[in-house]
């Protein structure tokens, strides 16, 4: 397989070695190796499982390369390489989708973040890629996930699931679906957002976990990764995912939800990160709400688990059962922990 690939790269095959790299669970990731054991290359399967159009992604990326490369030349984008043909993708008899990106020299990615630096290097990085395409056409871009961060999207499907779904799950999950139904002004302030001329449609990164940030030797952000999901959006998906990834010292698989707790400082960081960056970019309505972009990701995550356990499991799977029940009370404590600051929170936005 990786002989055929490579060769369409116009490498030889018997001068590198490809090994499994890194802990994502979408794509198939892999590091390309030269025979003097220097790094050369991050090899990528496309889930097109998830991604029904990975030209659409090809094309996204090029067209933010091609951007960046005319007005920020010096800003390190990881975008994809060609191939022998000129092709952003390779495509084989089985209708896989690979694809090849230099890989960064003096670079390494994190999975948990473990500092109030790490969290401000990453904000600033993820406000960064934004502010620079600022002047990028939206229009341009091919929506690769449809209704990914829809709100309103997501809570109809969750009543779907209250109606259509396992009744047994239904009955048993009473409690955190009434505390759910109870945060339903939530989609409210989400269909206001969508209507108000405050809020501007931006070049969004929608996946702002940690490892999708590069980092050098002295912990200082380089640039962004994993561009797959890089669509039109509002800022409080790039801003509420880093919130909701971020904040606590565990993450969503954590099932004692007395260990999840809230960090400030953390908070504080990814909001001086990102708002210093964007400085003059974002609107004074934007700012108001950026309290609001924690609650509306922890909130449309907290649904999305829960959707699925009372469908029985069909979209995210399950390694145990009730894995994505265990998930969705994660989500919903961390919510009621996040909405416990967000007076705090907001003094914390007024003063930078």
């Amino acid at each position: 397989m990786f002989h055929q690939i490579l060769t369409h790269y116009a490498l030889d095959p018997a001068q590198y070695l490809v090994q499994p790299f890194g802990s994502g669970l979408i794509n198939h990731t892999w590091k390309v190796s030269a025979a003097d054991g220097q790094d050369r290359y991050i090899l990528q399967q496309i889930n097109s499982a998830v991604f029904k159009h990975p030209y659409d992604i090809a094309q996204n990326i090029a067209s933010l390369g091609s951007y960046l490369q005319q007005h920020y030349p010096d800003y390190l984008f990881a975008g994809a390489l060609p191939t022998a043909t000129g092709d952003y993708l390779y495509v084989n008899e089985q209708h896989e989708y690979y694809r090849l990106f230099p890989f960064i020299p003096q670079s390494h990615a994190v999975d948990r973040v473990l500092s109030p630096e790490q969290a401000f290097e990453a904000a600033r990085q993820f406000a960064r890629f934004t502010h620079l395409l600022s002047g990028f056409d939206t229009r341009l871009l091919k929506i690769t996930i449809p209704q990914f961060h829809d709100l309103s999207f997501r809570y109809r499907q969750f009543t779907t699931a209250l109606t259509n779904g396992n009744p047994q799950r239904i009955q048993d999950a009473a409690a955190l679906i009434s505390f759910l139904q109870q945060q339903q002004h939530l989609v409210q302030t989400y269909e206001q957002i969508k209507k108000d001329p405050g809020f501007r449609l931006r070049v969004i990164h929608h996946d702002t976990k940690i490892s999708n940030v590069l980092f050098d030797d002295r912990q200082h952000g380089l640039c962004v990764i994993d561009l797959d999901t890089v669509m039109p959006g509002y800022f409080i998906s790039d801003a509420g995912d880093m919130m909701r990834t971020y904040l606590s010292p565990v993450n969503e698989e954590e099932k004692n939800v007395q260990l999840i707790t809230i960090r400030d400082d953390f908070f504080a960081a990814i909001a001086c990160g990102y708002i210093e960056e964007l400085q003059g970019e974002l609107t004074d309505t934007e700012k108001q709400h950026f309290v609001y972009a924690g609650q509306f990701m922890i909130y449309m995550q907290a649904l999305r688990f829960l959707t699925d356990h009372l469908n029985n499991d069909v979209y995210y799977g399950a390694r145990y059962e009730g894995h994505n029940f265990i998930r969705a009370q994660n989500q919903a404590m961390l919510l009621q922990q996040y909405n416990a600051k967000a007076t705090l929170f907001n003094q914390i936005i007024s003063a930078i």
